[in-house]
């Protein structure tokens, strides 16, 4: 009867003792089968005017392919290039500029066949009050007018352009309120903390703000060039996926103009 306790409990602690045995096993085989299965990621730096269209893109493609893991750096097509140009670690350029995408191919960055215009804009003047045309801006109701920092925003630099081919820019310049991206131009328009805004027509769409188209005569075609960076190790596919058909639908139900 004793014997028989003893056996028992040694019997019970060698089933418990390979219970865990295999448990640990279990846990190596199914932690080196999650690092087989580790996401692609996909890294791209892209204007601010894409974050609403390229966010839906990226959750259908990202559904379609659940290997890859796509990440998005949004700003200022300018800053972006510049540190795309600084080593940035970045596959894909989405930028409201071709000069942007031209700086990388002169500096060795991207190959010229690897770059195609997508899209297309438009430059609007946006208030919470109706604009009459673009020489409101110098009435004296108007006090701040923001635009993206023309160095940098490509929006900035088109608003430039207008407003001194309409002889605007020295008369409001007092008036102007320099922004990081065309993002924060309109922003700043709808916390009131500026008057009138300068902006693309894909921002403005669905604001309760007053626009007012500015003619393309007064600025360079507002073109969105796409560049796959030189030293990237992904294959093409999300790059020639961003100029399907699929992605144009996109784009277009934010208000852009496709090729």
């Amino acid at each position: 009867m004793y014997n028989g306790i003893i056996n028992d409990g040694g019997y019970t602690m060698k089933k418990t003792l390979l219970f865990f045995s295999l448990l640990a096993l279990s846990g190596c085989a199914n932690h080196g089968s999650s690092q087989s299965k580790e996401k692609s990621v996909i890294t791209v730096s892209a204007a601010a005017s894409l974050k609403e269209a390229l966010s839906d893109i990226e959750v259908t493609y990202e559904k379609a392919h659940p290997d890859i893991d796509i990440k998005f750096n949004y700003g200022a097509s300018g800053s972006l290039s510049n540190q795309i140009k600084a080593g940035a670690p970045v596959d894909l350029f989405f930028s409201a500029a071709q000069n942007k995408v031209d700086d990388l191919v002169e500096a060795g960055t991207v190959k010229s066949d690897d770059q195609k215009t997508v899209l297309h804009n438009q430059l609007v003047a946006v208030s919470k009050n109706k604009l009459n045309g673009l020489s409101d801006l110098n009435n004296k109701a108007i006090n701040k007018i923001a635009i993206g920092t023309p160095q940098a925003v490509p929006a900035g630099a088109y608003a430039k352009e207008a407003l001194s081919k309409a002889q605007l820019w020295s008369p409001i310049k007092t008036k102007l309120v320099y922004t990081k991206d065309v993002r924060q131009a309109l922003t700043y328009v709808q916390s009131e903390n500026a008057d009138v805004g300068i902006v693309y027509m894909t921002d403005a769409k669905n604001t309760e703000l007053k626009q007012l188209p500015i003619d393309d005569e007064l600025h360079q075609p507002i073109t969105y060039p796409l560049a796959l960076i030189k030293d990237s190790s992904i294959n093409k596919a999300f790059y020639q996926y961003l100029q399907s058909d699929a992605a144009k639908k996109v784009y277009q139900s934010y208000g852009f103009i496709t090729e």
